[in-house]
């Protein structure tokens, strides 16, 4: 294991714990880092696979992301909000920046922040790209566009 990711594993595990001891329990479930991070984690083990993604013939929303990006936590709710409606008609696939097998796919959409959003239709060409907190409606409103076309 590189002192990188060490380092990175000690952070959230610091965070977590200052956050456990310094909110109730019911607000550390509630709307806190830790519970954007359990959402944030069971979005990418739930996720499409790229490799799936790419050959099913759907359109696809890529995320990058990371589990330490606070940003990434916090829209975690939104994603699995919208995952939940689109789901059955959309891939989603989380790609995480610290994983070195991604770094290809990083250059490629251009990954200049995270969260980063790529919508692609199922033809992987990008049609839509947003970094950061985006509204949810902005993104329900470019589901519907790739599920229309």
């Amino acid at each position: 294991m590189n002192l990188k990711k060490i380092f990175i594993s000690l952070a959230i595990v610091f965070t977590l714990a200052i956050n456990l001891l310094i909110s109730s329990p019911a607000e550390a479930l509630g709307g806190s880092p830790l519970s954007g991070l359990i959402a944030l984690k069971n979005l990418a083990k739930n996720a499409t696979p790229y490799e799936d993604a790419v050959t099913n013939g759907k359109p696809t929303l890529l995320e990058f992301y990371a589990d330490w990006c606070t940003t990434c936590q916090g829209m975690s709710s939104t994603i699995e909000q919208l995952e939940a409606q689109y789901g059955d008609r959309i891939n989603l696939v989380m790609l995480d920046i610290d994983d070195p097998q991604w770094d290809d796919l990083g250059q490629k959409y251009k990954v200049t922040g995270i969260p980063q959003y790529n919508f692609l239709d199922a033809e992987e060409h990008k049609v839509e790209s947003f970094i950061g907190q985006v509204p949810q409606r902005i993104l329900a409103q470019t589901f519907e566009q790739l599920i229309d076309n």
